[in-house]
């Protein structure tokens, strides 16, 4: 059984660097002021128990890698498992992260990985828009371009230019895509996982889940002009097992203000499950909220379409990357079947345990009080008590 600790800095300043950016300081418009965001805090695991093909000389899984960001802080993380070796790994085209782990010639029935990370979550609030917009940055071009199944010319482009009919700015536009999504979709149970994003079906029939209303407004957005992406991650809003709570969400870019959420889904999956109309002011409320907010009970993973993971895999790429990935000996399996058949997620919330804790333990454990920098021996390193 291997195991090793992360204090996920290098690769979260990465991460940092490669999607920061810097926002303009304008006059706020007149709106009212948001309250002091809700937070919560727990451990969150992943637990892969994939049966070994009879004959496979070769298994090789990738699985999203948890890093901190504006609303969310990772703390001590833990992998273990029968692998034969294992890193962490960085996707530059999105700025994804993920966890790779190969078995060669695996002599058990079960490949195992297991990981888990301590994790703070804060609420989104993102309300208090300027009166102006800033002109657009030029990094945000890469958030308007097609993808395999998110084109943005033809229907996308020509419904898009209906729906922003005299509207001036990127947030009308955001809201009036968004409006439409809301008011025109259904929430379709029945739907395997969280739907595949198929923008031209789905403008055929708007029936779908998470993954395919977001990918509707992305692309909708973006043929007019709107930087826009999927936020692909999972809920943590009840203990125990959570494997069924993927979800994703959307963003817009506003100049001068950054990264908004807006989640028509989660709209949608409301008045599905308590069979509530458009004007009933529950969903009026929640309406209102998913235009700028996202609860704290929500985790992100990371972002993009057709992605190519790393190391690369062999198959085409994935239509998106939020479930874990295995290939056998070459051969992807689908999308769902490791979510399916051979994954677990669970949370428990608990106190935030940060990695500066660990740096401490791993002093006095291998170290024996030698490292003048150990927060325990000596706090007045950092200024904590401890």
């Amino acid at each position: 059984m291997k195991t090793w600790y992360s204090y996920d800095r290098v690769i979260a300043w990465m991460i940092f660097l490669a999607t920061s950016v810097v926002v303009g300081c304008g006059e706020l418009s007149d709106a009212p002021e948001v309250p002091d965001p809700k937070m919560t805090s727990g451990r969150l695991s992943f637990e892969v128990n994939f049966e070994v093909p009879e004959g496979a000389k070769s298994i090789r899984l990738w699985l999203p890698y948890l890093v901190s960001n504006d609303y969310q802080t990772i703390g001590i993380t833990k992998v273990t498992g029968n692998f034969t070796e294992n890193q962490t790994t960085y996707e530059p085209a999105n700025g994804n992260v993920m966890l790779y782990a190969e078995w060669d010639q695996p002599q058990e029935n079960v490949a195992t990985l297991s990981y888990s990370v301590s994790i703070q979550r804060q609420e989104i609030r993102r309300t208090q828009f300027p009166a102006e917009e800033d002109a657009m940055p030029p990094f945000v071009t890469k958030f308007l371009g097609a993808t395999s199944l998110g084109p943005i010319d033809g229907e996308v482009a020509e419904l898009a230019g209906q729906i922003v009919a005299g509207r001036s700015s990127i947030r009308e536009k955001s809201r009036a895509i968004y409006d439409y999504i809301v008011e025109n979709s259904i929430r379709n149970p029945d739907v395997e996982g969280c739907g595949e994003g198929d923008v031209l079906s789905l403008l055929k029939n708007l029936s779908g889940k998470c993954v395919d209303l977001s990918s509707v407004y992305v692309a909708l957005a973006r043929s007019i002009g709107v930087p826009a992406r999927e936020v692909f991650g999972t809920r943590i809003s009840k203990p125990g097992d959570i494997t069924s709570h993927y979800h994703c969400r959307a963003e817009f870019y506003l100049p001068g203000y950054g990264w908004v959420p807006v989640d028509p889904s989660d709209v949608r999956k409301l008045m599905l499950n308590e069979d509530l109309a458009l004007d009933d002011p529950k969903v009026q409320a929640a309406r209102e909220y998913y235009f700028g907010s996202q609860t704290e009970t929500y985790v992100d993973f990371g972002t993009g379409r057709d992605i190519v993971l790393n190391p690369s895999q062999q198959g085409k790429p994935l239509n998106y990357f939020m479930y874990p990935y295995i290939e056998v000996d070459g051969v992807g399996l689908g999308l769902l079947q490791v979510y399916k058949d051979a994954l677990q997620v669970q949370f428990e919330p608990a106190e935030f345990e940060s990695a500066e804790l660990l740096a401490c333990m791993s002093c006095h454990l291998e170290a024996h009080h030698q490292d003048e920098n150990c927060l325990i021996c000596h706090p007045e390193a950092c200024g904590k008590q401890t």
